[in-house]
């Protein structure tokens, strides 16, 4: 029998079984005719197609289940993976310095927020500005940054940036959903001047990470790991867990000739801030902060989707050419 041949394949990570609260693919799955479920033996949940060559995946959250699932999708023979686009698909915290609640960020870097040496934050050194040293290294962001191994060590992973400006190109004017209510809080952060824009497509780098961490010293670490294990190149603007699961599994998939590395993008809706508003503490905004209760969770679905479900209709368009 002759491998389905797939177009676009769309990640993310949770999807509640039932009830009224959706998840991240669940607009996906409604709204582009994604109805034909396939098992997916290796998976959490079943794989869906659409009519069109369009497979949407269920990957689980954290980045060992999203690796151990794409990869199993990459070397499942019941599909012709070589020419699929892959967009991953899903909520994040954003930096109120960089963006807006609501507000949907492509990514052209994603960087490991957990390789990494750790010193607890009760025994840091006076003079470290954080306990977090580079692996090889001795002293927080010493120079010069370095791969330990030929190839690198899983940490950075760099995406096509002329298809991520297409896709922005492409976005970047349309409409996106925005509330009285989460208006309303984006006025409790700063700087005002980002923290209090409407809903917007920006451009911004990715600290990926299991650990939900939260609160603005830990953000200002997040700014300072994208700066050094980037050289210079990224700037950190969302963080999110599965992603460089996703793209070490890609990665290797593409050396391996099943899938196009050049042809992944990560579209992230901002759900939540990634610290306190002003006139509280981190402690205190991580315990308000829940999935499926962020401040901003059904807008950032919402916006996720309108993002990518352009980006998708403007792939297939040209498929299996390539936009750029």
């Amino acid at each position: 029998m002759a491998a389905i041949v797939i177009k676009a394949v769309i990640v993310t990570a949770f999807e509640p079984v039932g009830g009224p609260v959706p998840g991240e693919f669940r607009y996906w799955r409604e709204r582009e005719g994604l109805d034909q479920e396939l098992p997916f033996a290796y998976g959490l949940r079943p794989l869906c197609l659409s009519g069109n060559g369009v497979l949407g995946v269920v990957t689980g959250v954290g980045a060992a289940r999203a690796a151990a699932a794409i990869t199993a999708l990459g070397l499942d023979e019941r599909f012709d993976l070589a020419q699929a686009y892959w967009i991953v698909s899903g909520i994040c915290g954003i930096d109120p310095q960089r963006g807006s609640l609501a507000s949907v960020a492509l990514v052209e870097y994603v960087v490991d927020g957990d390789l990494t040496h750790e010193v607890d934050a009760r025994e840091i050194p006076a003079e470290w500005v954080d306990g977090f040293v580079a692996l090889g290294k001795t002293t927080p962001y010493e120079q010069p940054r370095e791969d330990r191994f030929e190839g690198g060590d899983g940490i950075v992973f760099r995406l096509n940036a002329e298809l991520v400006g297409w896709a922005f190109g492409l976005t970047k004017d349309l409409e996106l959903q925005d509330t009285p209510a989460i208006a309303l809080r984006r006025r409790e952060f700063a700087p005002g001047e980002t923290a209090w824009r409407a809903p917007h497509v920006l451009r911004g780098d990715e600290l990926s990470s299991t650990t939900f961490w939260h609160g603005k010293l830990m953000s200002e670490r997040a700014r300072r790991w994208v700066a050094y294990q980037t050289e210079g190149r990224g700037t950190y603007a969302i963080t999110a867990m599965e992603d460089t699961g996703i793209l070490q599994s890609l990665m290797l998939l593409a050396k391996a000739g099943r899938v196009d590395f050049a042809r992944v993008l990560v579209v992230r809706a901002a759900s939540n801030f990634d610290q306190q508003r002003e006139g509280i503490g981190a402690a205190k905004s991580l315990a308000e902060t829940r999935v499926t209760t962020y401040s901003a969770y059904r807008p950032a679905l919402e916006n996720g989707w309108r993002i990518g479900s352009r980006v998708v209709r403007g792939l297939l368009a040209v498929w299996p050419q390539s936009p750029v």
